[in-house]
């Protein structure tokens, strides 16, 4: 990717273009490595068929764009600076229906190709082997078998989920049982092997189970569990969830930055992103690359 700024302008002329290099992407986003973890495990030989990838290049900083499905449906994960991936998602704004995973100065660039419903800024926290403090009490592996199970427990307050059985053998999940029933589970959201890093989440207790430690102790089992694939596991909680958060500290997570997380629908018009795109290629210098001015 190549980038040209006329003298005497002040709006800077970009190229973009799609990134099939998983060895150069992976270096990229070594410099967003928790905010765009869920970007990084993409790079994974079996997730790569399912993924997207846009670059764009404004004076010394890049920008990436990742479009991908898998799991329970599909996903946007930015990172660089809010310019390059603005530039980006109005010639590459991805799938109808997303889950977009980002940093909050990202928002403005998201909000002009995106409809919300609400908008999240999470705490992004990290573990590592050396500052894991597991919780010893007991949990069990959560099988494909199990999913009618974990279903249930999921849909405990009328939200209904379909995770099907590939979902939990493909991932790592963990449930306690109370009372000869499953309370609680957690789960991941991607496993990043060639990257060493996984992201955790799905941690969900029933209601009547809640402040007895089991959401914990689900979390301490999945954590436990990843660390003998990966070097280092993120996870994103609400700040002001504070019970959680204080949790999380006593596993060994600790705070590493910020990120917003929300459901998004696409509101650009098709025809409208066919056409930037195409005055975006004619100006190309290949055919292949494409120029904007941000």
């Amino acid at each position: 990717m190549a980038l040209s700024i006329r003298l005497g302008e002040t709006r800077a002329r970009a190229e973009i273009a799609r990134v099939f290099d998983r060895e150069a992407l992976g270096d990229r986003l070594q410099t967003d490595r928790y905010s765009a973890a869920y970007a990084l495990a993409q790079l994974d030989e079996d997730a790569w068929p399912e993924a997207e990838f846009y670059g764009c290049v404004i004076g010394s900083s890049e920008s990436i764009v990742c479009h991908s499905r898998g799991g329970l449906g599909s996903a946007t994960t930015l990172a660089g600076s809010a310019e390059g991936v603005g530039a980006v998602l109005q010639l590459h704004p991805g799938y109808p229906n997303t889950f977009a995973i980002a940093t909050p100065d990202h928002v403005a660039a998201l909000e002009r190709v995106y409809s919300f419903r609400r908008i999240t800024r999470m705490m992004r926290m990290l573990v590592t082997r050396e500052s894991f403090q597991p919780n010893d009490l007991e949990a069990q592996p959560m099988l494909g078998a199990h999913v009618d199970l974990v279903n249930r427990l999921y849909n405990a307050e009328g939200d209904p989920t379909h995770y099907q059985r590939e979902h939990i053998a493909a991932g790592c999940y963990w449930g306690v049982v109370d009372e000869e029933r499953l309370v609680a589970v957690a789960g991941t959201h991607a496993i990043g092997r060639s990257h060493g890093i996984a992201i955790l989440g799905n941690v969900f207790t029933h209601p009547r189970y809640r402040g007895r430690g089991h959401a914990t102790t689900a979390t301490s089992a999945v954590t436990a569990a990843l660390l003998e694939q990966v070097d280092e596991v993120v996870l994103s909680v609400d700040p002001e969830n504070t019970p959680a958060v204080l949790a999380y500290r006593k596993l060994g997570y600790r705070h590493v930055g910020d990120i917003i997380e929300a459901s998004a629908t696409r509101h650009t018009s098709t025809l409208m992103t066919a056409m930037r795109r195409w005055a975006a290629r004619r100006r190309g210098p290949d055919g292949e690359r494409e120029v904007v001015n941000t």
